[in-house]
């Protein structure tokens, strides 16, 4: 079980090179200090493609050193991030980062047919959350990518976000599916959809993980509020991974514990050939460096 984000340092290689990372249009500052310091603490081998002016310019500004660190000068920024993508697609980096480009422009080369990083595969967001509230690392998905998934989507995002804490040795991860409340009601099609999922892990189905649901938040993360509502579940107040019932209510829960109750965070995209580091552009230089760790961890 892990309590820290910078726990993940032990799923880094022990022995050889580090993981190598593409930085897809390198003149971001935060991404760019992200990137170095991950370098220099031996986390990712980098390799930055973008505007070699613009970067070596922000990184004189930001006071920081490039030496020794690969670097394509591709001043145009889709066509950098196409070129980041062919490395990772043909074998030569293990984990993709966004840096200052659309994620729009991302997501095309990624899914492009010749050359991209498609697996088959739901693509999927995935954010681990350090929380002083909580007695150990919490995992959300889906906060970022499908809008309004239906019940095929999210037994998807139940198993990408689960392969990833099978990787980060979960070899069970207790899985909360959420709704408003935890009844099954016909008018809440979220809790229809959990209540699925919750007896297709029964049944096999979906494995590698205990699913329960429909819980509401508060079940949950609160052993307390679980055994006020009578709720007996294994999950229930010792959950790993939360599955979200759609995007909104994903995004409002990731940023009310950054901003709010000010915790740390790692997040990146599964389900393509590679991790990719894609966070918010409000994220801070912590949440990129934490996020890049999750990702060689992972990768």
């Amino acid at each position: 079980m892990l309590t820290k984000l910078e726990e993940l340092r032990n799923f880094l290689p022990k022995t050889g090179k580090p993981k190598k990372l593409v930085l897809a249009v390198s003149e971001d500052a935060h991404s760019l200090g992200a990137v170095v310091r991950a370098f220099e603490e031996k986390v990712i081998v980098p390799v930055l493609v973008g505007d070699k002016v613009k970067t070596m310019g922000l990184a004189q500004v930001m006071d920081i050193s490039l030496k020794g660190i690969e670097f394509h000068d591709i001043k145009d920024p889709v066509k950098a991030v196409h070129f980041a993508v062919k490395i990772v697609h043909n074998g030569e980096a293990d984990v993709l980062m966004k840096g200052k480009v659309g994620t729009s422009d991302l997501l095309r080369a990624v899914l492009n047919k010749e050359y991209g990083l498609r697996t088959g595969k739901l693509l999927s967001h995935v954010a681990l959350f350090e929380i002083e509230a909580y007695h150990k690392l919490l995992a959300v998905t889906d906060v970022a990518m499908n809008i309004a998934p239906n019940l095929d989507e999210k037994i998807g995002i139940l198993n990408n976000a689960v392969a990833i804490m099978n990787k980060l040795e979960y070899p069970e991860p207790k899985v909360a599916v959420l709704g408003a409340i935890e009844q099954v009601n016909q008018s809440m099609e979220a809790t229809l959809d959990a209540a699925l999922l919750s007896k297709m892990n029964q049944r096999g189905q979906i494995r590698n993980c205990l699913v329960d649901g429909p819980l509401a938040f508060d079940n949950a993360v609160s052993i307390e509020s679980a055994r006020l509502k009578e709720i007996k579940s294994e999950v229930a107040g010792d959950t790993d991974l939360l599955l979200m019932p759609d995007i909104e209510v994903g995004n409002v829960l990731y940023k009310s514990l950054v901003f709010f109750a000010n915790s740390k965070v790692a997040s990146m995209i599964v389900g393509a050939s590679a991790p990719i580091v894609l966070t918010s552009r409000s994220d801070s230089e912590q949440a990129k460096f934490d996020s890049i760790l999750l990702a060689a961890a992972s990768a």
